[in-house]
């Protein structure tokens, strides 16, 4: 009987050990286990401002819309240094900055939170290079910085081809990942490195030149994926979109799986645990898909066609919840997984036609979905019916994909207020919390901190 205890015991211990690992870390772009939720309980903070309860605030050299990731005691975030061009489609602006059209954006009369992240009208090429930065994640000091110059593609004339942007984010819109050994930093040109915790790089590539360029219309903004041994990359561009997994310790390819020519996708696959295997969800501009996360083998579509697909699908408990259609208001959906070819009528348990947000993507918390539109509407949702719960403006203009923990939902604005909601199914505002920076990034929640990225600086919120 006492052995038995003992065994219990020491089971109890590494549970709790595991927990302690998953609240420590956050490891990718949307957390843990990719879904935006922090395990932590009873520690994450509420109020906050430019000042108050501000633990630390570290600079950041150059700019990006990237989220900050945490391992143990460091943070790691990557920017870019140097502009670009701006793309010459039509695109909204950032908050407060309307430009006439064809007017050039002149950056030395705009202030600090109008000035494009991206690049600049009418330029053709420019000299950016990018920046991989650790800090410690107790005092916010600078461990090492690792510079990559950004390299485009030659073109027929023998000139440098940097990919043009939207103004709302730059070639380092990918988050970075990390296993705890190595750090996988992937950035718009196609170039991608892997480093180990101190910096030192161990493998370099760059898809834009070996493969094909990465000329998707506003630039890349698909983040890598770690998947057991394998670092798994989305490269869905008009001249050539397909599937990528890695060796994520040699960079060595192990599959690659082309999809349909001009697909088009700014999303980050989500590997989601069915029935039959683990499942990676892909949303693109033609439709959602599922393949096998260990071969790259196709299983099921549903979903309609979006011009430019940015939300993240996310999932629980053999669901997905993704959203599809017409990218200013489009539809969203639970889809049960497991299923193969078009599922549409068979797995697609609920659906809304329409209320999903453009850029940020959906959040299931107990049991609810929060959907956090651009136009500062607020949605929740019950997660098995699809039954709206409330739908509320709460001001704001929601570019950052929400996160949550503690029994909170923190909804981050561009313009540097992230509001506060207590979960559940009723609209409550906890707080009103302004950095006074503005704030594109999502953030990332980590040992009972918020760790956010402004245009300049990387911020711990908590004690």
């Amino acid at each position: 009987m006492r052995s038995l205890r003992i065994v219990t015991m020491a089971l109890l211990v590494g549970a709790a050990s595991i927990v302690s690992l998953r609240a420590d870390n956050w490891p990718q772009w949307r957390g843990p286990d990719g879904t935006g939720v922090s395990p932590e309980r009873g520690s994450l903070p509420e109020r906050w401002g430019a000042s108050e309860n501000v633990a630390w605030k570290a600079t950041i050299r150059g700019l990006g819309a990237s989220s900050p990731i945490v391992w143990g005691d460091r943070i790691f975030v990557t920017s870019q240094v140097g502009y670009g061009p701006l793309t010459s489609a039509p695109h909204p602006p950032l908050v407060g900055v309307q430009a006439a059209p064809g007017e050039q954006r002149d950056l030395s009369q705009r202030t600090p939170e109008e000035r494009p992240i991206g690049g600049q009208l009418f330029r053709q090429s420019g000299s950016i290079s990018f920046v991989v930065s650790a800090f410690d994640r107790a005092s916010g000091q600078r461990v090492w910085e690792h510079t990559l110059q950004g390299e485009g593609r030659i073109d027929k004339n023998k000139n440098v081809w940097i990919p043009p942007v939207h103004e709302l984010h730059n070639l380092a819109s990918p988050s970075p990942a990390t296993d705890g050994e190595r750090v996988y930093a992937w950035f718009g040109t196609g170039q991608i490195l892997a480093m180990d915790m101190d910096g030192k790089v161990i493998w370099e590539r760059h898809l834009g030149k070996e493969i094909a360029a990465f000329d998707v219309i506003w630039g890349h903004g698909s983040s890598p994926v770690i998947y057991q041994d394998t670092l798994i990359l989305l490269c869905d561009h008009e001249s050539n979109a397909y599937l990528l997994a890695l060796d994520k310790r040699t960079g060595v390819q192990r599959w690659k799986i082309d999809r349909e020519q001009g697909l088009r996708s700014y999303s980050t696959p989500a590997v989601v645990a069915g029935p039959n295997g683990d499942e990676l969800i892909i949303s693109s501009s033609k439709r959602i898909d599922s393949y096998n996360a260990k071969t790259g083998a196709w299983l099921w579509h549903t979903g309609e066609a979006n011009e430019f697909p940015v939300p993240f699908p996310t999932y629980h408990d053999g669901t997905t919840f993704a959203s599809s259609g017409p990218h200013r208001n489009g539809s969203y959906m639970a889809i049960r997984l497991g299923g193969r070819g078009d599922v549409t009528n068979t797995h697609v348990t609920w659906r809304a036609a329409t209320g999903a947000p453009h850029v940020s993507s959906l959040l299931y918390y107990d049991g609810l979905i929060y959907l956090a539109h651009e136009n500062g509407i607020v949605t929740c949702v019950d997660a098995k019916t699809g039954e709206r719960i409330w739908r509320e403006r709460t001001g704001g203009l929601f570019a950052a994909s929400p996160v949550a923990g503690d029994g909170k939902v923190y909804l981050v604005s561009e313009t540097g207020e992230t509001i506060v909601l207590r979960a559940g199914r009723k609209l409550d505002i906890l707080a009103r919390n302004d950095i006074e920076e503005r704030i594109m990034a999502s953030p990332a929640i980590s040992n009972g901190r918020i760790f956010l990225r402004t245009d300049e600086h990387l911020i711990a919120i908590g004690k």
